[in-house]
């Protein structure tokens, strides 16, 4: 079953309430993987002399992508998947700007799947952050949503 893009967007960026209120927008998806970029406000900010975003607000967004990556697994919208473990490493500040985060799946298996994370700022090539996710994953159907 081939979902439209267009649908799987909306509700990545509409529909999903944390999405919203942050900002997310879906840059890139395909089967076992997903990008974001999230614009810089004020409220995300942690850090209010250095002016960085704050890590749990990165942690977020992270979650969001490995489930993304995980979502292109679905094989139907009973599926269920939930976060077991979520690990972030945080190299450095996030300034000021937008940020960017993808996700890729590392491992699929019949129950868990485990996601790697990145964020940059937009337009750098320095890594800000890296983690693991790690979810529950249980398919209903045998055939994936997301070609």
């Amino acid at each position: 079953m081939k979902v439209d893009i267009d649908f799987v967007k909306n509700m990545v960026e509409e529909k999903i309430p944390i999405h919203k209120f942050l900002g997310v927008k879906l840059v890139e998806i395909r089967r076992g993987y997903a990008k974001v970029s999230v614009p810089f406000r004020e409220d995300v900010i942690g850090d209010i002399v250095r002016r960085r975003w704050h890590g749990g607000i990165l942690a977020t967004v992270m979650d969001s992508v490995g489930g993304l990556a995980g979502m292109t697994y679905l094989t139907s919208f009973e599926d269920k998947m939930a976060t077991i473990d979520l690990r972030v490493d945080y190299l450095k500040g996030a300034e000021a700007e937008g940020i960017v985060v993808e996700g890729e799946i590392v491992r699929l298996g019949n129950r868990i799947l485990v996601t790697s994370m990145k964020v940059w700022n937009e337009g750098e090539s320095e890594l800000l952050a890296e983690g693991k996710g790690v979810y529950n994953f249980i398919r209903m159907k045998d055939k994936v949503m997301v070609e």
